[in-house]
């Protein structure tokens, strides 16, 4: 559609949506019920009679002649398209209840940077340090989540980070990246496919133009899992866009999107060689924050081990009582990435115990509790009337400074526990376990002055059970090394 026409259409009383920078979305439906959605609260009605079924009708009516088609019984949908905005109408002899609309918004610009995504916690510093060094090492991406999560701008945000002289090719059906108008200066070339040209001929030549980078808007089709599949063979770097319920399914639904019958294991393990990481997207209203919501909730690793198995690593995580997991990207990975001359570290998100390694595992603004939880500290600096409760199940006793032994577990999920033993004073330690599990916790040691709360290093025997009811009291200040 031409631009100067599409903007001579009158929208009227829909304007005022069209020129609301945080607003997205607009859906007309239902004998004049209107449903916007924006950045901060997510969809909701609004109250405006004056917008009708006569209203949308002599819009549709508009653009159907700009774009010479016909919009009536014969032919019942409407699509169209202008530089930043995407229509969609269904006329009433399909929509039984009356006409039906919905307008999204494109804009040419990159709504998110790094600030506004620490801040709106929609992702930890750490994670989203790693994403961009997966980028600049080109590592191949695809985003998923469900429609309005915002896959398309978390896209966007990581071609911004792509090097200033790598050539980069868009391939989108409908026209939503819009990265040849946010970076003129850039060697970039937006191609849509249509009626003429589809995936697989627009592919080829993308091939021969040589790019870098190649940016496919959405895999929603088997015609676009195999141009994925073709240009990632061939060495090209994709950045690209999928319908999937969490990020370790992107490769089986890919699978799905074939509807073939190739071999599923030889299409799973091109997948996982290929294609190095997988990002699920969420958007929802959040209770807690009175806003909408989006966030990274999942990124997997995909590779093919050494007995040419095609395996998943859940790289982070973020559970549903807001919990965050992390694990540490594989030797794969960060082989994939020294070849391009960046090196990360084996233990970029925790150590071998577990413990977190980077204070950038969490959000911005996060507690001060939860930031300690994420780095393995004991956010508990004053224990008081803690039951000490014998568990029947035992880990092998670590060998602690001065060599002292202890063994400890967690009595709900027979999980080890970390038990704090730093500043000794009079060769004197603090000797209760940290985390707590509803208020009990287990600890071998031998009381003190009737003081089972501090352990003597030089009278310590392993495997001592402290009575089941012994009930202890003390708050030790690591700074002064004082027992209060």
């Amino acid at each position: 559609m031409n631009d100067a026409i599409f903007s001579q259409i009158d929208f009227g009383p829909i304007k005022e949506f069209l020129e609301d920078d945080n607003v997205t979305d607009i859906e007309y439906n239902n004998e004049g019920q209107l449903f916007i959605k924006t950045l901060d609260k997510g969809v909701y009605r609004v109250e405006r009679p004056e917008i009708t079924n006569a209203l949308i009708e002599k819009l549709a009516f508009q653009c159907s002649n700009v774009m010479g088609k016909s919009f009536n019984m014969a032919h019942p949908f409407l699509d169209a398209e202008s530089a930043e905005l995407r229509l969609n109408f269904i006329h009433e002899s399909i929509a039984t209840n009356g006409i039906a609309v919905t307008i999204r918004k494109t804009p040419a610009k990159i709504r998110l940077n790094k600030e506004k995504l620490l801040s709106e916690k929609y992702v930890t510093e750490s994670l989203l340090d790693f994403l961009i060094t997966c980028v600049k090492g080109h590592c191949n991406i695809i985003v998923s989540g469900e429609t309005g999560s915002g896959k398309t701008e978390l896209v966007k945000y990581l071609a911004s980070h792509t090097a200033e002289n790598e050539k980069l090719i868009t391939i989108e059906d409908t026209l939503e990246l819009h990265l040849d108008r946010i970076f003129p200066h850039r060697s970039i070339i937006a191609m849509k496919t249509n009626n003429i040209a589809d995936y697989s001929d627009v592919l080829v030549t993308c091939m021969r133009q040589n790019p870098r980078w190649i940016l496919l808007s959405e895999v929603r089709s088997a015609e676009a899992v195999m141009s994925v599949r073709n240009s990632i063979s061939s060495g090209h770097c994709i950045l690209s866009t999928i319908h999937s319920d969490r990020a370790a399914n992107i490769p089986m639904r890919m699978y799905s999107l074939l509807e073939t019958n190739l071999d599923i294991d030889q299409f799973l393990k091109s997948i996982h060689r290929y294609v190095q990481l997988g990002i699920h997207v969420k958007g929802y209203m959040s209770a807690e924050l009175g806003r909408f919501q989006r966030e990274i909730v999942e990124v997997a690793e995909f590779y093919v081990d050494d007995d040419n198995e095609a395996k998943t690593n859940i790289i982070f995580k973020k559970n549903i009582d807001g919990t965050l997991n992390f694990n540490n990207p594989t030797k794969y990975l960060r082989q994939i990435l020294g070849a391009q001359g960046i090196i990360i570290k084996e233990d970029l998100f925790v150590d071998a115990e577990g413990n977190s390694t980077n204070d950038g595992n969490h959000y911005e603004g996060a507690s001060e509790s939860l930031d300690n939880a994420l780095n393995g500290e004991n956010n508990t600096p004053e224990v008081e009337n803690q039951n000490l409760v014998n568990e029947p199940v035992m880990n092998p006793a670590p060998t602690l400074e001065n060599n002292v032994q202890m063994d400890y577990v967690n009595n709900v999920s027979n999980q080890n526990m970390n038990v704090d033993f730093t500043n000794p004073v009079n060769n004197q330690y603090v000797a209760a376990p940290t985390n707590p599990v509803n208020n009990q916790a287990y600890s071998e040691n031998v009381a003190v002055n009737n003081d089972p709360g501090l352990v003597n290093v030089n009278n310590v025997t392993p495997n001592q059970v402290v009575d089941n009811n012994l009930q202890f009291n003390y708050n030790f200040n690591p700074n002064d090394g004082d027992l209060l």
